[in-house]
Parts: C-alpha cells; sequence; structure tokens
C-alpha cells in the first residue's frame, strides 16, 4: 500500500490535473451546459471509468505498446477524432431544433455515460501520460507494483470525479440562462460543435 504522504501529494497533482483546460473537463462544460447538470454528471462518471483502461494499461504494460508502435498509437487516435467528428455534427444538427425552454433535452443516462467512456478511452495520449505520470509514485520496495498502481488510478478517479462534478454543477447554472433563449441555446450548440471539431484536429495530429 502507498504511505499516506504519497498519496496526498499524488492527490494534489491530479486535482491541479484535472482543473486544467483540457479536451475531458470542455467536453463535461459543454455537455452541461447544453443538456443540464445530471449530463455533466454522467458524462463525468464515463470519464472516470475510462481511467481505469488507462492505469490497467500502464499496470500491465500494454501502455508500452502504444509508446513504442506507431500504427497502434495512431489507429486509436483516429477512431477517438472520428468519434469526436460524429458529436460535433450531432451537435450542428441539433442547432435548430426547437428547445423546451423549461426542460432541457434528455438522454438516456447510458449514451452520456457511454458517451465520456469512449471519449477518454480513445484518447491514447492519456495512456501514455499516465505511462509517465504514475510509476514516479510507485515504490517496489513496498510490495507488488500492479496494487499500487490501481490504488493511484482510484486517487485520479476520485479526483476527476470532485472536480469535473464541480464543473457539470457549474455549467448547469449557464445552462438554465441558455435554456430561457433559443438564440444562445443555438449559438451554445454551434459553439459545442466547433470545440468538438478542434479537439478531434488536435487529437488526429497528436504526436507521442
Amino acid at each position: 500500500m502507498i504511505p499516506l504522504d504519497t498519496a496526498l501529494t499524488f492527490f494534489g497533482f491530479a486535482v491541479a490535473l484535472a482543473i486544467l483546460p483540457g479536451p475531458d473537463n470542455i467536453f463535461v462544460l459543454t455537455q452541461s451546459a447544453l443538456y443540464g447538470r445530471l449530463s455533466g454528471i454522467f458524462v463525468t462518471l464515463g470519464l472516470a471509468t475510462g481511467l481505469i483502461f488507462h492505469t490497467s494499461a500502464v499496470a500491465f504494460g500494454v501502455a508500452a505498446v502504444f509508446e513504442t508502435s506507431q500504427f497502434a498509437f495512431n489507429t486509436l487516435k483516429y477512431l477517438g477524432a472520428i468519434y469526436l467528428i460524429y458529436l460535433a455534427y450531432k451537435a450542428f444538427r441539433a442547432s435548430g431544433t426547437k428547445l423546451d425552454n423549461e426542460n432541457p433535452p434528455k438522454e438516456p443516462w447510458i449514451i452520456l455515460y457511454r458517451r465520456g467512456l469512449i471519449m477518454n478511452i480513445a484518447n491514447p495520449k492519456v495512456t501514455i501520460f499516465f505511462l509517465a505520470f504514475l510509476p514516479q509514485f510507485v515504490d517496489p520496495q513496498l510490495g507488488a507494483i500492479v496494487p499500487q498502481f490501481y490504488q493511484l488510478g482510484g486517487l485520479m478517479i476520485i479526483a476527476t470525479i470532485i472536480m469535473f462534478t464541480s464543473i457539470a454543477l457549474a455549467a448547469g447554472i449557464l445552462g438554465n440562462w441558455l435554456r430561457s433563449s433559443h438564440t444562445a441555446m443555438l449559438w451554445m450548440n454551434r459553439l459545442a460543435g466547433s470545440i468538438f471539431i478542434v479537439l478531434a484536429v488536435k487529437l488526429a495530429f497528436a504526436k507521442k
């Protein structure tokens, strides 16, 4: 088990990293503003679950494949970019939809959860980041390494849920205003679509 001081230090870094603007928290922000707080929270849970995949990849050495194989890295990042373009397409199509001023559009929670999960898993840079970041806090002298990786991954998940849920709740306030204005909602959808395209291009051209 990792020492308490190591856990606290790691958790502090994890919180700071979650605050920094990036694809995941921007994704939560736009989904919450458009569709309400609960939507952002379910997306957050999907994103957080994706971190289990990246933690496992590092713990069992799969991340080394992405680091050494350009083909594997490119395949995953292009799939992620295609998914973001699909989300952009849906956002632009929604821009012309007449909205209910009292209730945000509803989507099944499983779709929102899956959206966050795919968004996170399809970004190989997260795995590469975990490969560089997590081992710094692992000490072989403390026992088995794999459980230590999962303890660190768990702390990262907790930090992500706390910070991203805060973003979702704050963005939900913005969403209340957006839903009172058809024009504002239309432009917010267009902004969300544009953000997805930018993120897709950024991911497509990402290098290891």
